[in-house]
């Protein structure tokens, strides 16, 4: 491969998606760092940099951490599992995408003819709120009582069509963008977590009034049964464990 292309560092920062600041921090631990330098010191990037950001930012997508990360590298990476992983990632969430296109496409039939959301809606608003699937709602169920669920759909109903953007968009992109977080390598106590997770905090009253009994049970059933919870039955463990436990720290 030919290294004679190279890019500046705030070149690839954009090219990338990610800051200069990131880049440089990279840089000083070790796991990206420039190959070339100009006489005045500043960072030039050649391919095979560009080769190496790329597989580190693919495997941040799935879920390692930088040390992590840096350890692979060192010990050689197969470029065939690794896009391959890659690409199933990239498969299952375009699949996510359609489900909820189909999902938002009929909620907004139903408001563009001024018709209140069916009963049925508003069941599958609540199996969403634990998860895509009916899986969610029966771990609701093993976890509240019949008083503790009538609360949360009366809650649900009380929030009319709003509620179908928050469980259906903001929510998950709120996980999501956590997660992100997390995988990155950000301290919990800095600001961006803790506007998501008061944000978080935020909805679950919307939907739980307040009841902090209501608010435990929701949440021992996403401890004890996360794969069915969130719709991914193969969702790790660990992986929703390590993420509640640092949004409880982002909250203390």
């Amino acid at each position: 491969m030919s290294i004679d292309r190279t890019w500046k560092v705030g070149a690839l920062a954009e090219a990338s998606g990610l800051t200069v600041r990131t880049l440089h921090h990279w840089d000083q631990i070790g796991l990206l760092g420039p190959s070339r330098r100009t006489a005045a010191g500043h960072r030039e990037y050649t391919e095979p940099d560009v080769v190496r950001l790329y597989q580190i930012l693919a495997l941040r997508r799935l879920g390692l951490g930088l040390e992590t990360i840096a350890t692979c590298l060192d010990v050689g990476v197969d470029p065939v599992r690794l896009v391959g992983e890659h690409l199933a990632g990239v498969e299952a969430a375009i699949a996510s995408l359609e489900a909820l296109r189909s999902r938002l496409a009929h909620v907004h039939d139903e408001l563009a003819t001024e018709r209140a959301p069916e009963t049925a809606t508003l069941i599958g608003v609540l199996q969403a709120m634990g998860g895509a699937g009916p899986e969610g709602g029966q771990a609701l169920r093993r976890h509240l009582d019949e008083d503790q669920l009538r609360a949360l759909q009366d809650r649900a109903a009380a929030l009319g069509p709003a509620v179908h953007y928050l469980v259906e968009v903001e929510w998950p992109e709120l996980y999501r963008r956590a997660e992100a977080l997390r995988v990155a390598g950000v301290e919990p106590t800095a600001p961006e977590v803790r506007r998501l997770a008061a944000r978080m905090d935020e909805l679950g009253r919307l939907f739980n009034g307040g009841d902090s009994g209501l608010s435990g049970a929701v949440r021992a059933a996403w401890h004890h049964e996360p794969a069915a919870m969130s719709g991914d039955p193969t969702a790790p463990a660990d992986a929703w464990h390590d993420l509640t436990a640092y949004l409880d720290r982002a909250r203390a």
